[in-house]
């Protein structure tokens, strides 16, 4: 079924016992995102807030909660949009089942439901509102102001305007603090590789104001149109019409773009090159994005309907409610990526690390196949890799020959790290990327967008044995506290603060000669280099998270026995990860014990969310 509003979504929702009601008024400062990440994390039905303080709009959250409730949202469509998909990543391979599954529901009439409509009218344009009666969602203590989270950023070419070749986008718009002017003004935040910046260069190219349209709630599958990493030549609202088996109905109004069928619609314009204060912001590293200059918008109309709903969520340390959307996209586009990137068997952006940061691959070795095997081919698969749309932003990238275990599997995180390990040889399969760019909520690097990226290609023959306890006779150098094993061949090591980068050289000097005389620490070819050794071993989630968002390849990773060779880095050795934190490093993030405390009370016998949180 396709639905014509996000109010028959909720309903249907309600109707299946997947949607509870809150009637007590909530704030939004704070309380409104604990809930969401205490739903999300207990696995509950959507929560529908019928009194926000501070505003006349009801709000949902957790909408995407589950993947069993995003198969249920689109239960109608999904199968045949996945079909659709793998049709076109490998047209001839599928042309043989395609009889079959066009008796599938809906599948026929998918290309009808792709087209955008143009209409004249629709219940958007029922009411207008002000930025400051939008419920003022702040997620974190330190957040800069009140955020919108589900945001459908629409806008499009300059000197082609035209739907089919628009970009509908998730960018996080700022709607309160800082200096921007009250009921006037939005931050606009976009990362870098992302459609908008295009169309704002062209804007500035052609010397006038970029038209921007920003749309909340509609259509679920709006909200994950904008998610959607899609293949060349098919548009968001194409794949939004198809997804949600209802075509996206659009009105050309005052030179904007509304989406007929959303909630709220803001529309305004970018000034060319003008830039504001945008964050601080929690984000999905678990970290605080800080302030920057990003571009703003200037607004001009808020269009709502009459029952208008404001969706939203909160990012923060993974999971959230962001790994959902991620297992659904990976779900729905899975088919197309191994086409794009020939000799690629599969790839997982690890969400425990914040999903850019570490990047797992495994690909086909086929170069020299009557010599001993050894990463030829797989280095050109990476090099293709880092050059494909969001995975351009991995930091880390792992990637493992497929003739050398066709069993290995990228979703199995300690399997495939012993695999490798098993097999690389650090004189030869380190591939150092310097002085490029990074994902720009990462704070690793040496700069806004800036650091390194490191490939680790390993095939061939098993190499050694990995050590599954701690290594008799290891004797810490002083300063270090206590060593734990992570998984096999990985050493956690508690080490000092750490203070600059020219302090560090000797300390780290006195753990290296350890390591190369210590018994057994052939056994380790990876250590790491922690704050709290015992929190990062707790959980394979803290081993993730710590060593790849707290660590820059090219200024964080030693080696025993290091050399340089023809500008090729190595080493003989184990290598270390130093990934504790740094005074560049952004902060963690951490919630207020005392919104804690009131959402305790929430939850508890007699509270509103009793049996839900």
């Amino acid at each position: 079924m396709g639905y014509k509003s996000l109010t028959e979504c909720l309903k249907d929702l309600e109707r299946h016992g997947q949607l509870v009601r809150v009637s007590d008024e909530v704030s939004p400062d704070l309380e409104m995102a604990e809930i969401q990440r205490r739903a999300y994390a207990a696995k509950a039905p959507a929560i529908l807030f019928e009194r926000v303080k501070g505003s006349p709009f009801r709000a949902v959250c957790n909408l995407f909660g589950t993947m069993e409730r995003c198969r249920f949202i689109f239960r109608d469509t999904i199968e045949s949009v996945q079909f659709l998909m793998k049709l076109k990543a490998d047209l001839v391979g599928n042309l043989k089942d395609f009889k079959k599954m066009a008796r599938l529901p809906g599948v026929a009439r998918l290309g009808f439901y792709s087209i955008p409509k143009q209409v004249k009218g629709g219940p958007i344009l029922q009411n207008q509102t002000r930025l400051s009666m939008l419920p003022q969602i702040k997620s974190w203590p330190e957040d800069g102001g009140a955020f919108i989270t589900l945001p459908q950023v629409y806008s499009e070419d300059p000197y082609s305007p035209d739907v089919v070749h628009s970009n509908l986008g998730m960018y996080r718009v700022q709607i309160s603090g800082n200096l921007y002017e009250k009921d006037r003004e939005a931050g606009l935040h976009y990362q870098i590789h992302r459609g908008i910046g295009v169309h704002h260069a062209r804007a500035i190219e052609k010397g006038e104001p970029l038209k921007v349209s920003i749309f909340v709630g509609g259509p679920p599958a709006h909200t994950v149109a904008a998610v959607m990493p899609l293949p060349e030549g098919l548009s968001e609202l194409m794949f939004a019409g198809m997804l949600g088996a209802r075509r996206f109905r659009y009105i050309r109004h005052g030179g904007h773009v509304i989406s007929a069928d959303a909630d709220f619609c803001i529309t305004g314009t970018v000034d060319n090159s003008k830039t504001k204060p945008e964050g601080p912001f929690g984000d999905h590293l678990g970290y605080y994005s800080l302030v920057h200059p990003f571009p703003y918008l200037k607004i001009e109309k808020i269009w709502c309907r009459k029952d208008a709903i404001w969706p939203f969520t909160v990012v923060g340390r993974p999971p959230q409610e962001d790994t959902t959307f991620g297992k659904l996209i990976h779900d729905i586009t899975a088919p197309v990526v191994p086409v794009e990137i020939p000799g690629l068997k599969a790839i997982h952006a690890v969400d425990e690390a914040g999903v850019h940061p570490l990047l797992l691959a495994i690909g086909s070795e086929r170069y020299v196949p009557y010599r001993e095997r050894e990463p030829m081919e797989l280095l050109t698969i990476a090099n293709a890799l880092l050059g494909f749309g969001q995975c351009s932003l991995a930091k880390y990238l792992f990637i493992a020959a497929w003739e050398d275990n066709p069993d290995l599997d990228v979703n199995d995180i300690e399997g495939f790290f012993m695999h490798i390990l098993e097999r690389v040889d650090w004189t030869r399969d380190l591939h150092f990327y310097t002085k490029t760019t990074i994902d720009t909520l990462d704070y690793s690097g040496c700069g806004l967008n800036r650091g390194s990226k490191l490939v680790v290609a390993a095939a061939g023959e098993k190499r050694r044995n990995l050590g599954g306890s701690i290594p008799k006779g290891l004797i810490l150098p002083q300063g270090y506290k206590e060593a734990y094993v992570a998984m096999p061949g990985i050493l956690v090591v508690s080490a000092p603060r750490f203070s600059t980068y020219d302090q560090e050289t000797k300390l780290l000097g006195k753990l290296e000669r350890t390591l190369e005389n210590g018994f057994q620490c052939h056994e380790f070819p990876l250590v790491v280099l922690v704050d709290d050794a015992r929190f990062v071993c707790q959980t394979l989630a803290n081993f993730l998270w710590v060593t790849f968002t707290r660590s820059n390849p090219s200024h964080d990773i030693y080696g025993v026995g290091s050399f340089i060779e023809h500008k090729h880095w190595g080493c003989t050795g184990s290598i270390i990860i130093d990934a504790r934190l740094k005074p560049h490093h952004a902060p963690p993030l951490e919630e207020d014990p005392r919104v804690t405390r009131r959402v305790d009370r929430l939850a508890a016998r007699g509270g509103p969310l009793h049996g839900i949180i």
